[in-house]
């Protein structure tokens, strides 16, 4: 059809796209801007000393032992997984008696830290984002302003400090039921022999590559809660704004969480 005599040219249509990007980056920044601003603050609680040592108490056990189920089904069949898969390989190299090392090293820096990770911000951080986010949308985070208690130092700093303390101890456990599920598979499927096995894993799997492990878990837990926590304070418009949130908090601690355990291995494994 032709534009009819007199007709304004609609330049929506025009500029849309880069208007669209725009607004997504603008958004993105001022996101970044206040998750920055909320951490600065609780982290100026912790280093305070101001510390809610009961809500930590009960978030490590929230966190740390509500997740045990999950991390011992998580970390049982990783170990398998690789065992059963590098043996595969290796034995038609002859090479045996790397089974172990591969397996315990993978474990140690990688399959245990990150899985964990996955599950927790898939569990936890989900949690905080649901439970913070309804209290925001009915308004229980303003009446603690009213009260004069900083949701900061009420609700996020105990998250962060419980995340950062439950997730290294969550990866240990994943550790631990990892190798016993990689030694079950190599020996009894693999067929590969128990001192092989168990000098493989001495051999090749320093402390410091289970210490670095447990370094990356740290930044991890502080991703988890920081996201959870800024999405449900943040959260807006009933209870479908919580969902968002908490969908948003799981796609976004997963997503750091990948991209920081990158860096992180440049860092500590180079």
């Amino acid at each position: 059809m032709k534009r009819m005599r007199g007709q304004p040219v609609s330049r929506g249509t025009i500029y849309s796209p880069l208007a669209a990007l725009g607004g997504t980056v603008l958004h993105g920044l001022a996101q970044a801007g206040r998750a920055f601003l909320m951490l600065a603050a609780a982290f100026r609680w912790i280093l305070r000393g101001h510390l809610e040592l009961q809500q930590t108490i009960v978030q490590i056990t929230r966190i740390g032992a509500g997740s045990m189920g999950l991390i011992f089904v998580t970390g049982l069949f990783s170990g398998m997984v690789l065992a059963l898969q590098s043996s595969r390989q290796l034995i038609e190299f002859g090479a045996e008696a790397f089974i172990g090392g591969l397996v315990g090293l993978s474990m140690a820096r990688e399959a245990a830290p990150v899985f964990t990770a996955i599950v927790v911000a898939g569990r936890a951080g989900a949690g905080m984002a649901a439970e913070i986010g309804t209290m925001t949308v009915t308004e229980q985070v303003d009446a603690l302003r009213v009260l004069a208690t900083d949701p900061v130092r009420y609700l996020v700093v105990p998250r962060l400090i419980a995340a950062a303390f439950a997730l290294p101890v969550l990866t240990i456990f994943a550790n631990l039921v990892g190798g016993v599920g990689g030694y079950a598979v190599a020996t009894a499927t693999a067929g590969i022999n128990t001192d092989q096995y168990l000098a493989a894993v001495q051999r090749f799997v320093l402390p410091y590559d289970l210490l670095a492990g447990l370094i990356k878990t740290v930044f991890f837990g502080l991703i988890i809660a920081a996201v959870g926590c800024f999405r449900g304070l943040h959260a807006t418009g009933g209870a479908d704004g919580v969902g968002s949130s908490t969908t948003g908090a799981v796609v976004a601690a997963i997503t750091w969480i990948l991209v920081v355990n990158y860096f992180l291995d440049l860092l500590l494994f180079t």
